[in-house]
């Protein structure tokens, strides 16, 4: 899993979280308002919570590529 992760280039990860990560652009992306309902507690439904897993997963993505970079960087 994490050769998979390694093998990833920075720029498909980026690509994916300005498009799935961000869609739909207007009135406001999707994974801020699934954030926002997750605050206030009203994301009950299970197409809410698939949005937010699909809409995060590309932001999660580069967060675990940015941390595994930084893991290989100091050793």
């Amino acid at each position: 899993m994490l050769r998979i992760l390694d093998q990833l280039p920075f720029w498909v990860v980026l690509v994916l979280c300005a498009t799935l990560g961000l869609a739909p652009f207007s009135p406001e992306p999707h994974l801020w308002e699934k954030l926002k309902m997750l605050a206030a507690g009203d994301l009950v439904r299970v197409i809410d919570w698939f949005d937010l897993g699909l809409h995060g997963l590309p932001w999660l993505l580069l967060a675990a590529k940015g941390l595994r970079a930084l893991s290989r960087k100091t050793r």
